[in-house]
Formats: C-alpha cells, sequence, structure tokens
C-alpha cells in the first residue's frame, strides 16, 4: 500500500490502495481498497496476466493480498504468474460482468512470487516475439490459412497459449504437434478476432488516443453500416474502418442521440412546394435540426437552410391546400456559420498587427476635424508636418493656386523654405571631380 503526502505540510496522507504499481491495459480502479475490512469481504481475488486476459482465483492460505502483488496461481500443469488487480467486495461484481456460471470452479493462489519464480517468468516472457515469428512460418509451409497473431508463455515456461485468427475452419492438429516438438512445451491454440488481435497488439486511432479495444473495452457488439447512415456520414470504408479493418467499435457511441434527433425532423420523402417552386430534401444538421433543401433531387441547387420547426410548418400548409411565398420566414434567408475554419478568418488579419505596430510606433493616422472647430480641431489633432497639406485641401476651389501658379513657383526656384543647392564643378578633361 503505498502512501502519499497531501500539500498542506501538515503530517496527514491519504492511501493510494486501488491504483495498481503498474500501468496495464484494462486496468480497474478498485475505489473500495481503503476500507479498512475489504480484502477480508471476499476470499475470490482477480489476477490479470498478458492483458487482456484475467482470471478469478481462490485465496485459500488467507494471504494479505493487495492490488499489485505479483502472486504464482495454480495452472494446468504448473504454475502460472500474474497481477493481483482486484481484492474485496468489487470482486463479485466482476464475476458477475464476466458472466462466469455458479458452479465454476475456481483455481488457487499457490503463494506470493519468488524470486527464482520471477526468473524463470522472465526467460519464458522473452521467448514469446521469436516464437510468434517461427510458428507463422511453420504455419505457411504446412499450407494452413491462418494468421498466429500473439503467444503467451505460462509462467513456469511449461506451456504456450498461441492466439490465431482464420476465416474459415482449420485443422491445425498437424500444427499442434510440430510446435510441441519444435519447442518442446505444451501447445493449447486458441482462436480470437479481428478486433480482439488489434485489442492485444494495441496502436492509435484516427481520433490520436489509444485504441479502445486496448485500454477498456472487452465485450464487442456488432457495428454496421446504419450506424454511419444514422449520423449522415460519409459511405467511405476507408474512414469507417479501424486498425482491424472491421468498422470502427466508436460509431455505436453516439448512434442513439442521434436516433433520438432524428424523431424531431421531418421525413426525407416528403418535399415542400412554395408558389414559385417545389424543394426536395437535400441534408440535415441533426444536432442542429437545420435542413437544406434544393429544387433538384440529385444536384443542389437554389438551395435553402431553414429549421425543422419552420419545415413543420409548411408540410401543414401543404396539407391545407396553401403553398408559402418562400421557404424561410419573411422570405429571408437563414444564414448557416460555416464550420471551416479558413471561411472564419479574413485574409487580412494580419495587416491589422501592422497597424497596431505602428501605432505604436508613433506613425498615427491624421485624425477627422471635428465638427464645431472645423480647420483648428484638426490642425490641433494631427502632427504639425501634416498641417500645412491639410490647409491646403480645406481650402476652396477658386482659392487654391492652378497648375500654371505652381509651375511657376517650381520655375522660380522650388518651395521658398529650401534653399537651393549650388551646381556641382565640373572638371575639364579628366571627367572627374574636384
Amino acid at each position: 500500500m503505498s502512501e502519499f503526502k497531501t500539500g498542506g505540510g501538515g503530517n496527514c496522507s491519504m492511501v493510494a490502495a486501488g491504483c495498481s504499481r503498474s500501468a496495464n491495459k484494462l486496468n480497474t480502479f478498485d475505489w473500495l481498497a481503503d476500507l479498512p475490512d475489504n480484502a477480508s469481504a471476499c476470499n475470490i481475488v482477480e489476477v490479470q496476466f498478458k492483458p487482456p486476459r484475467k482470471s478469478f482465483y481462490l485465496n485459500s492460505n488467507n494471504l494479505d493480498l493487495k492490488k499489485g502483488d505479483i502472486v504464482a496461481v495454480e495452472a494446468n500443469p504448473g504454475h502460472d504468474i500474474g497481477t493481483v488487480s482486484m481484492t474485496g467486495r468489487l470482486v463479485p461484481l466482476q464475476i458477475k460482468k464476466a458472466r462466469l456460471k455458479p458452479d465454476f470452479e475456481y483455481k488457487r493462489i499457490y503463494r506470493i512470487a519468488r524470486n527464482v519464480d520471477m526468473d524463470k517468468y522472465r526467460e519464458a516472457k522473452a521467448l514469446e516475439h521469436e516464437t510468434m515469428i517461427e510458428s507463422r512460418q511453420i504455419a505457411k509451409d504446412l499450407g494452413l490459412k491462418m494468421k498466429i497473431g500473439d503467444v503467451e508463455y505460462q509462467g513456469d515456461g511449461n506451456k504456450a497459449i498461441f492466439y490465431y485468427i482464420a476465416d474459415e475452419r482449420v485443422d491445425f492438429r498437424q500444427l499442434i504437434r510440430v510446435l510441441a516438438d519444435r519447442f518442446h512445451i505444451r501447445v493449447e491454440m486458441k482462436q480470437i478476432g479481428a478486433r480482439q488481435e488489434a485489442g492485444r497488439i494495441g496502436g492509435l486511432g484516427p481520433c490520436g488516443r489509444e485504441l479502445c479495444c486496448a485500454t477498456w473495452m472487452t465485450n464487442f457488439v456488432s457495428v454496421s453500416t446504419s450506424a454511419a447512415r444514422f449520423q449522415d456520414m460519409s459511405l467511405n470504408p476507408q474512414k469507417l474502418a479501424g486498425q482491424c479493418a472491421k468498422l470502427k467499435c466508436c460509431l455505436n457511441y453516439e448512434v442513439d442521440q442521434y436516433v433520438e434527433a432524428l424523431k424531431r425532423l421531418p421525413s426525407r420523402e416528403i418535399s415542400l412546394h412554395t408558389q414559385d417552386a417545389e424543394y426536395f430534401y437535400f441534408k440535415a444538421d441533426i444536432m442542429a435540426h437545420t435542413i437544406t433543401y434544393s429544387t433538384d433531387k440529385r444536384v443542389l441547387a437554389n438551395e435553402r437552410t431553414i429549421s425543422a420547426r419552420r419545415a413543420f410548418e409548411i408540410i401543414q400548409m401543404n396539407r391545407e391546400g396553401r403553398k408559402p411565398e418562400a421557404l424561410t420566414e419573411d422570405g429571408k434567408l437563414e444564414k448557416e456559420e460555416s464550420a471551416d475554419l479558413l471561411d472564419q478568418e479574413d485574409i487580412s488579419r494580419f495587416d491589422r498587427s501592422k497597424r497596431k505596430n505602428r501605432k505604436r510606433r508613433g506613425d498615427r493616422p491624421t485624425a477627422e476635424p471635428a465638427k464645431g472647430n472645423g480647420r483648428d480641431a484638426a490642425n490641433e489633432s494631427e502632427p504639425r508636418s501634416e498641417r500645412p497639406r491639410r490647409e491646403r485641401q480645406n481650402r476652396p476651389r477658386d482659392e487654391r493656386p492652378d497648375r500654371g501658379e505652381r509651375t511657376d513657383r517650381h520655375e522660380q526656384g522650388g518651395r521658398p523654405n529650401r534653399p537651393q543647392r549650388p551646381p556641382r564643378q565640373q572638371a575639364g578633361n579628366s571627367g572627374g571631380h574636384e
């Protein structure tokens, strides 16, 4: 039982007996492990082996077991090594979840694992990958249409379980004899499905998280394409299939909510009639309760997006023999916000940051003249360098100098405030400057 000190600075501490010492897949938190009489409430203990295999054993020797203890349990033949994953009051609930019969014979827990037991266990586990690769080649040489996905050795190394997948019935009696002679062990063949194989191997899903079958799922429910249809998803096999080449299990997570939401939408077969055209059901945003109608059954043309309430109103009007002027109320289109991130951003958003930086540097734009004071208010708010230009622009057209006056002024020597530069003196024949 591990203790964690709190950050209050006192002598108090909290016990985390429900946590496991190793982060195994399909780990269950024992939230009753901190109770003082929890271990003695039930003499059956849940033991976990190579994930996701678990089993239940009888604590006949009344050992003081806690979650995370490594124990040696009874096997046929020999013994196996596993980790205690749950004790106490929650074990009967796990037995009920596993659907074990009342007359199930529980095997016993021998002892807490010793150093000798752990050495044999590590030696056996080190042979699993090499055995799996070699057994695949043996099955291929025998012409068997099967794939060995994983191998699990028993704790004492006397037995191994070969997990395989196959589409057809396979006669592997010859394979068992060859494997027993090659590895000198007792062989047990166990067929699993594609989803179980993905759970044993593990991996990351398209959502970026670890596969559900490798972390918490134990019972696999069949998934059909109707779940994708209810959620208005594209029936693309590459997007709907997971790493096991089957339909994703997560398609069933929200299908019930979508089925309930579809009941509050009109049928796809009902078309809406207005005074100018007939509109057909094209697509729907189920959770937003909005429907897009089109004047063509196959192509999106003259689309109109309305709410489900408005659609039911028009259907009732059509049943009464009336036709509205337009689908939308008051003839206005209901604007649909785009879910595309590029449409939500303005392409000139980078220019705004540049303008802010210019204002910080002091290059502020000229302010508009006030209504009450006119020219004087504008001159007070703008820099002095801009005042002569502002005064020229505010003059009436008849008082402004024409092109001739400006030309004469430039011919007379340019601006009066700026002194005229003397001409450069050229050298005689050298072409250089003195």
